[in-house]
């Protein structure tokens, strides 16, 4: 009996401690699982991040409305194409997080409390039955010692009946009733032992049937969700590395549209494109003439020549620094750029007025939509006053009506603006001939396209600057000449020399000066000696000087030599 006793203690204790284990496994794998699933969801975040930022970076380089003009050129096209690429790149990250999210992310996260709830089942019903089984073993404990007990009781009562049966001195009844005394403990421990070897034999079919059942199937069922959880973390792996696989085909495709767009830029073209957009439309100067010094010069009186009652006026008259540079290095101000783009050489001066042709006519079609639009709502007011009063449209109408007529003023400033310099677009033709410096510093404004696109005016740098629209206003106003008086009387009637046309109004105000009017065409008899004034006559009696660079002069090419051998007759004389 003793060796049973240790034996079922064994069993119960190695059991319990196989319990344990497998309870402290079963829980170690649900918080991997758990891990695994925090894992996932830290990489999705990282890739929704990652996403983020690739977006806000192609956004950052997108082309702004005034670098729309960058489009036109197959690099910048590239480019901005890669940026949207780039953009879907980022789209399909997006779509990495969220795959992960809903069939890796959620589905662990139901799957864990499904588990945490069958594991928590299958541990019960372990429990419960182990608790029966040490149940019955405390019963089972407590038949033996009663058994036990009784066996001793009675062996103890039997050896006093036979000790009062040998004692002589004793008397019949007491040894009747010590032989009734025994014979009731012989009956009780037999009925003791009836009980203990009952409650022993169900104790072992219950003993078996908690090792070879119970606990049996219990294990089988731990066992069938440890590898059901087993195989969803494979799952949930194979799953991980097919998320990021179904996207390889989509991500392949943009890097294969940035590869496209690389080799569609096309240098030639975009260079190409270069000149289209700043080609000036200058036409390259023509030769410079030789000029003969060596030649003996008399000094005699022409009649175009200066007279002495004009001692201000002298060949030397200062050019106020600045030289002559050629139109290929012309440099463009930084400053207000005037209405009708004449600070720009003739092309882009003549593209940029055509493109502000183009949308003040967009403009003036999209007035003429609503107003026919308009119309048409008034006559189906007219004919159904029910659905609306006709008169309602008409301020309406009056205020588009304004503004096609505002346009169509603007579009006509700009069409003259065209006109004029699509009409003084030099021709290889025409191209004037320079003649040597001493003549380029008399001459500070041949005829040109327009007054700002003036060739002749340096900067410090020795590049061009437009601001000669500005200064010249200042010389005008600020600066102005000390011309000479004329005396019809004393001095003679000069010729002329060529002719010029006004291009802007002059007021001239001050002494000396001709107020002359835009268009007005007027006769040259005094070139520009570099002081940037022009002397003029309108009449025989009307003559003054203007601003060089208010009028296109026009040289006779005689004119010219005769202007050049009466300066060189003056420097001698003075």
């Amino acid at each position: 009996m003793e060796v049973i006793k240790v034996e079922t203690l064994l069993k119960v204790q190695q059991l319990r401690d196989q319990f344990d284990n497998l309870e402290k496994h079963t829980q170690w794998g649900i918080d991997f699982i758990e891990k695994y699933n925090k894992f996932v969801k830290e990489r999705s975040e990282i890739e929704l991040n990652y996403a983020r930022q690739i977006r806000n970076l192609s956004k950052k380089y997108q082309p702004k409305k005034k670098e729309e003009d960058e489009n036109k050129y197959t690099w910048c096209r590239a480019f901005y194409f890669t940026l949207n690429e780039l953009n879907d790149y980022a789209g399909q990250h997006e779509l990495v997080a969220e795959n992960m999210t809903s069939q890796i992310i959620a589905e662990l996260t139901r799957y864990t409390q499904e588990l945490k709830t069958e594991r928590k089942t299958h541990f019960h019903d372990g429990r419960k039955a182990q608790q029966q089984v040490e149940a019955s073993w405390k019963q089972l404990e407590l038949c033996k010692r009663k058994f036990e007990r009784d066996c001793k009781e009675a062996d103890r009562a039997q050896q006093y009946f036979e000790k009062m049966d040998a004692d002589l001195n004793v008397t019949k009844a007491d040894v009747e009733k010590a032989r009734q005394q025994a014979q009731m403990r012989h009956q009780m421990a037999s009925d003791s032992k009836s009980e203990y070897s009952a409650y022993l034999q169900k104790f072992n079919q219950e003993q078996n049937e908690h090792y070879y059942t119970i606990i049996p199937n219990i294990f089988q069922k731990i066992q069938e969700m440890e590898e059901k959880r087993i195989d969803r973390m494979g799952d949930s792996l194979k799953t991980f590395a097919e998320v990021d696989r179904q996207i390889l085909p989509i991500i392949g495709k943009c890097l294969d549209g940035m590869t496209q767009a690389a080799d569609s830029i096309e240098s030639k073209t975009d260079s190409s494109q270069v000149i289209e957009s700043y080609k000036s439309g200058f036409e390259p100067p023509g030769d410079v003439d030789f000029e003969d010094y060596g030649q003996a010069m008399k000094r005699t009186v022409s009649e175009t020549s200066l007279t002495s009652s004009r001692p201000d006026i002298k060949s030397d008259r200062p050019s106020k620094g600045k030289s002559k540079t050629l139109w290929p290095f012309i440099k463009k101000n930084k400053g207000s750029n005037p209405e009708d783009f004449s600070n720009l050489p003739p092309e882009q001066r003549r593209k940029k007025l055509q493109a502000k042709i183009d949308d003040i006519n967009k403009d003036i079609q999209k007035e003429m939509d609503q107003r026919d639009a308009l119309t048409k709502m008034k006559e189906v007011y007219v004919k159904n006053p029910q659905m609306g009063d006709p008169t309602s449209v008409d301020p309406r109408l009056a205020e588009i009506g304004q503004n096609i007529d505002k346009l169509q003023v603007e579009a006509q400033k700009f069409e003259g603006w065209l006109a004029e310099v699509e009409g003084r677009m030099p021709v290889k033709s025409d191209l004037p001939r320079r003649t040597s410096a001493l003549y380029e510093t008399q001459n500070s404004t041949p005829p040109t396209t327009n007054n700002n696109c003036t060739q002749d005016r340096e900067s410090p740098e020795g590049s061009y600057t437009d601001e000669q629209s500005s200064e010249v206003q200042n010389k005008v106003q600020t600066e102005p000449p000390e011309f000479d008086e004329f005396d019809d009387a004393d001095e003679e009637i000069l010729p002329t020399i060529g002719t010029c046309k006004a291009i802007y109004p002059f007021e001239g105000h001050n002494e000396g000066t001709l107020a002359v009017t835009e268009g007005e065409l007027l006769y040259v008899i005094e070139e520009d000696k570099g002081d940037g004034w022009t002397r003029v006559r309108r009449n025989e009696e009307e003559e003054g000087y203007v601003p060089t660079s208010y009028v296109e002069v026009f040289l006779d090419s005689n004119a010219k030599e005769l202007f050049y051998w009466r300066r060189v007759y003056l420097t001698e004389d003075s």
